[in-house]
Order: C-alpha cells, then sequence, then structure tokens
C-alpha cells in the first residue's frame, strides 16, 4: 500500500501548501470584476472627454486608477475607458481573450502612469491589479464564443456612432479656446475628418489642437479596429449535428424514443450534442447569446443521463455559457435539479391524445363533431399515410404548399419542431393533408386539390409527436381540427397508440384562475396571461388543445438562478424565432437550399382553430 493511503489509514493527513499558496480554484472568479472594469472605463472615459473633471475632486481618486492619464494622453484615456466598458462583459463571464486584453492593457496603463503623470502611486495600483489579474489566471479560462459577422457590424454602427457623439463632445468641451466661432456645420464636418486622421475646419489655440485630433484619431481607429478583429478573429465551430452524432442518436432513440415526445427532435441539424462517457445517453443543444440551451429529457437510458448532463455542464463551464433546459418532464426535470443543483420552473403543460380513448361521441366532442361534419359535407376529404408512402411528386407539392403558408419569413420552432420533411431521414414520420376537388369549370389552385397539411414526427414505436400545421387561407375554417381528427381516426391502422399534439404555455395558471375561489394573486397572473394572449397564443393554444380531451403531462423550464431567467427567456424567443437578430436581408449571404425545410407558423387562425407554437 502506498505512503500516501498509508496515512490516510492511520489517520495523518498527508501535507497540503496552504491557501494563499494554491492560488484560486479554476471554477472561482472574482465577482465583482466586470463591474470594477465597467466603473474604471467610466471614469477613465469622462475624465478624457471633460476637461474640467480632469481638476475636480473625483479626479484624484480616478487618477490613481489603472489606465487614467495626463491631459497630453486624453486621447488614451478615452480609448483606454472604451475599451474597460467593452471588456467588462468578458472579464464577468470568464473569457480568456479578455483576460489577456486587460493584462495586455495595463502595462500600458503603468507607462503612462509614469511617462506622463510621473505618478509612482498610480503606478503601483496598476500595477498590484496586473498582479491579482495574473494570479487570478486560471478562473480566466472560458473559451470563446463562435464567430459572427453580426456582432462585427453592429459594432462597426455602434461604437461609429458612439464615436461620434463622443467627438461632438470632444469639439466642444474646450469652448473657449476655439479660434472664431465656426458653425455647427463646421463642427460636424471636423468631426467626420478627425475620425478618418485628417484635420479638420476648427482651430483652437494653446495645442488644443493636438488633443482633440489626437482623441479623434484614436475614437475612428478604435471603431476600425475592433470591428477588423471581431470580423477576422479565428473563428470557433458553432454548435452542429454531424452524420455521425446523427446515426448515434438514431440508435438511441431506435432503444428509448419512446420515453419522450420531443425526442426526434433531437435530430435538428442546427443542434449541437454532448454524449455521456458510456455513449448510452445525449443531451442536445444550441447556444444562442451566450445560452447553452437544451431542449426536452436527455436522449437514451435514464440511467446514463447524469453523465451526459455532466458533460453538458463541462461544455457550458468551458466557454462560460449559461445553462438552460427547457421542455423538460417532470422525470428529467428531477434527474437535471438533483445532477446540477439547478433549479425547475413549471413551463406549461403538453396535451397528449390517446388513441384507444378518443371518440367522437358525447356531448363535450359536440363543437368538433359538428365541425368536422360541416367541412365533409362541404367535400373536403383527408388522407393519412407516412410520408415514405407518398409519391415524390406529391411530396414535393406538399413541401412547396407548406412553404407558401407559412406566414413569417422565419422558421419558428425549437423545441417541438424538426425543421423539414424528408422522406428518406423521416420516412416513418406522418403526413395528413386534407383535399377539396375545384367545382366544374374552375381551375385548379397552384397546388392543385391541396388544401392543408400537418406533419407528425415518430414518437418511439408507437406514437407521434404533432410538429407541423400548415393550410390555406382561403380554405374553410377548421382544417387542423378535421385533420388532427383524421389523424387520431387513422392512427390504429398505422399501429399508433398515442399522438402529442400542442404545448400550452402555462396551461395550469389558466385553468386554476377560472376556478371558483381562485385566490387574488392567481386571478392577476391569468389576467396579465389573458391579456398577453392578443400577441401571443396562451389561451386560444389551451382552448384548442382542450377540445380534444387530452391528457396533460407538465414541462419544466430548469435554470441556475433567477437573474438568468430574462436572458433564458430572450434565448428562447430567439431559438423560436420570435426574436431574429440578425443581418438585414440585403446583407445576408445566401445559403443553398436543402430539400425544402417546413416548420411551425405561430399565426393564429381564429380563438377555436390556432396554430401550433413551442
Amino acid at each position: 500500500m502506498s505512503d500516501k493511503l498509508d496515512g490516510e489509514k492511520s489517520g495523518t493527513v498527508a501535507w497540503r501548501p496552504p491557501r494563499w499558496l494554491r492560488g484560486p480554484r479554476p471554477e472561482k472568479v472574482p465577482p465583482l470584476v466586470g463591474t470594477a472594469g465597467a466603473v474604471v472605463g467610466l471614469l477613465n472615459l469622462v475624465a478624457g472627454l471633460f476637461p474640467r473633471f480632469r481638476h475636480s475632486r473625483l479626479h484624484a481618486l480616478a487618477e490613481v486608477l489603472p489606465g487614467t492619464v495626463s491631459a497630453l494622453a486624453a486621447a488614451s484615456s478615452i480609448v483606454v475607458g472604451i475599451l474597460l466598458l467593452m471588456l467588462a462583459h468578458g472579464l464577468k463571464r470568464r473569457k480568456r481573450r479578455a483576460w489577456v486584453a486587460a493584462v495586455s492593457l495595463l502595462p500600458v496603463g503603468i507607462a503612462a502612469q509614469l511617462v506622463y503623470r510621473h505618478s509612482i502611486v498610480g503606478a503601483a495600483l496598476s500595477l498590484a491589479l496586473l498582479a491579482f489579474l495574473v494570479w487570478h489566471r486560471r478562473a480566466f479560462g472560458a473559451l470563446p464564443d463562435p464567430r459572427s459577422r453580426v456582432k462585427a457590424l453592429l459594432n462597426f454602427v455602434a461604437l461609429g456612432g458612439l464615436s461620434f457623439g463622443l467627438g461632438l463632445v470632444i469639439v466642444n468641451s474646450h469652448p473657449h479656446k476655439i479660434i472664431g466661432d465656426p458653425s455647427v456645420w463646421e463642427r460636424f464636418k471636423h468631426v467626420m475628418w478627425g475620425l478618418f486622421g485628417f484635420e479638420g475646419p476648427v482651430r483652437y489655440v494653446n495645442n488644443v489642437d493636438y488633443t482633440v485630433g489626437y482623441s479623434l484619431g484614436a475614437l475612428g481607429l478604435l471603431t476600425v479596429a475592433t470591428t477588423a478583429y471581431l470580423a477576422f478573429r479565428p473563428e470557433h465551430p458553432a454548435a452542429r449535428l454531424t452524420e455521425r452524432d446523427e446515426e448515434q442518436l438514431r440508435e438511441l432513440l431506435a432503444k428509448h424514443g419512446g420515453r419522450d415526445s420531443l425526442g426526434y427532435f433531437a435530430l435538428r441539424r442546427d443542434k449541437g450534442v454532448v454524449f455521456s462517457p458510456t455513449g448510452k445517453a445525449a443531451v442536445c443543444y444550441r447556444v444562442i447569446s451566450g445560452v447553452m440551451l437544451a431542449s426536452g429529457d436527455p436522449i437514451g437510458d435514464v440511467e446514463a443521463w447524469p453523465g451526459a448532463i455532466e458533460r453538458f455542464m463541462e461544455e457550458a463551464r468551458a466557454h462560460s455559457w449559461t445553462p438552460a433546459v427547457t421542455g423538460c418532464s417532470e422525470t428529467g426535470g428531477q434527474v437535471w435539479t438533483r445532477e446540477t443543483g439547478m433549479d425547475a420552473l413549471e413551463l406549461g403543460d403538453e396535451a397528449i391524445v390517446d388513441v384507444a380513448d378518443f371518440t367522437l361521441t358525447g356531448r363535450s366532442m359536440r363543437n368538433v363533431r359538428q365541425m368536422v361534419k360541416r367541412i365533409e359535407r362541404n367535400g373536403y376529404e383527408t388522407r393519412v399515410r407516412r410520408v415514405r408512402d407518398l409519391a415524390p411528386e406529391e411530396l414535393a407539392r406538399i413541401q412547396r404548399a407548406a412553404d407558401a403558408w407559412r406566414d413569417t419569413d422565419t422558421e419558428r420552432g425549437f423545441s417541438m419542431a424538426l425543421g423539414r420533411i424528408d422522406a428518406e431521414r423521416d420516412g416513418d414520420a406522418v403526413i395528413a393533408t386534407a383535399h377539396l376537388a375545384p367545382a366544374e369549370g374552375e381551375q385548379p389552385g397552384p397546388f392543385g386539390d391541396l388544401k392543408a397539411m400537418q406533419h407528425y414526427v415518430p414518437w418511439g414505436k408507437d406514437g407521434i409527436s404533432l410538429e407541423l400545421m400548415r393550410r390555406d387561407r382561403a380554405a374553410d375554417p377548421g382544417m387542423n381540427e378535421l385533420l388532427i381528427v383524421a389523424s387520431l381516426q387513422a392512427a390504429p391502422d398505422l399501429k399508433i397508440k398515442q399522438v402529442s399534439l400542442n404545448f400550452a404555455v402555462f396551461r395550469s395558471s389558466l385553468e386554476r384562475g377560472e376556478k371558483l375561489g381562485a385566490g387574488p394573486v392567481i386571478r392577476i397572473w391569468r389576467g396579465m396571461l389573458i391579456f398577453l394572449s392578443r400577441w401571443y397564443q396562451i389561451e386560444s393554444l389551451y382552448k384548442f388543445n382542450d377540445k380534444f380531451r387530452p391528457r396533460w403531462e407538465p414541462r419544466f423550464v430548469v435554470f441556475r438562478n433567477s437573474r438568468d431567467i430574462p436572458r433564458i427567456g430572450l434565448a428562447a424567443l430567439q431559438a423560436e424565432g420570435y426574436l431574429e437578430l440578425s443581418l438585414p436581408r440585403a446583407l445576408r449571404r445566401k445559403k443553398t437550399p436543402e430539400p425544402r425545410p417546413c416548420a411551425h407558423t405561430n399565426a393564429p387562425i381564429s380563438a377555436d382553430e390556432v396554430e401550433p407554437a413551442a
């Protein structure tokens, strides 16, 4: 037995260096690094812009902070202030590149203190801060985010506008040193010429020309330099599903796909995946605005979930991403919270219809029954088939129709959308279509007699999950009800036992709020949800699903702390397609189209007929 184990057996403890010699743990981050960087940057920026500020009592505090320089280096003060403000968020997220930039800037600040201000105290404090960052270097190990040229464009527009505004402040901050009375247009031209490094029409006395000129030139150089860096920095690959990943996921879905109705949506090509060490479980995710967003439960064997979750959290820590899960089941939420220490919040309920229990008889189904019978009397007929059984020509027509009937420019959906209709990769999926033969003497439409369609993806061996509903706006109301009923009635012939419909957000709150005896808090919350239903499908989607008398399965969102909820909400809106942050359409690079992708549309038809929404 080794000496170490012997020592442990005998009760002795092996010697370890003191805590102050071992340095910080890699995960520990100075809590206010980002805030401190922003405050110091703001002080430097104000000190460089306003001459009187440099002689105030506040400047007495600012002169001992890193990066503050004398009046001869006002341009450096402004640039350093802006850079510190830009680096603050990166330091807060433990980004390695932000740490490298800060450590590289501090020697410049030290040199400015010694050369221009001859300030031993300021240089000593700057050196102390540099030593502090070097000492905590292991805390700043987060990898960079994937490169996005959108950030470069936004930086150019935002920082360019900020530079122009600051330039106007700089030009007008020396009113008593200006020769003559230049017009507003001349001052504008002076700022524009100065940002490009040229001398403008405004003249100053007492060498103020140099201070203004250097400051404007530094602002223009900073705008160009940061934009070029964001555009051409080394690219970190974005998460994408490879062919090998898809093969492994399909193997896991073949064995365990019946456990979660959202499992098949893991095969979206815009998701990344991490597998457990044994390869028996996986977590699929997408990174949006610094949030590592997983959807549904982990794929695979429940016993192997902790290994996949641990890999997921390691990936989030490595990039300093905010981990979150949306739409997981109660079992999945319990495993996530147990393994990670995160919290869970009920997000809504999924409507699931058991085929064996579905019937159109009875008073509760009267409205659906009457609507379906009325549409059938108008001459509509339905067909429900596996995607692999459709002729290529008919499938192509359905794909074109689904794309044409989409109400939005962007494909919507993430947690409950596959984003494609493909007979080769998704042959087990189910297509339900509604047809109406043209009247005598009437010309058929661009898609023949096709008037509506629905797409269901596999849910294990005996289930399907609704992925897409589209219809011709000229068709009779009730197409969605007609096709859902047709799919449920055809399910036994397709050996389908359960059908997952839409996801209703905050359904339980709406249900409890309308009951007798509901408290004031739940009534107020229900009123807010009904108000938001004017723009989002909250109440209408719940009412639509409830027509088919489903059983409701709760779904949860898992988050690290309450402060992350707004950020996770914005990331989820981006993922689902409700919020788009991208280049203008005219500047977007054209992509080679795949076999016609299809996804959710969220445009409501009426309170009785609603499109699906994730």
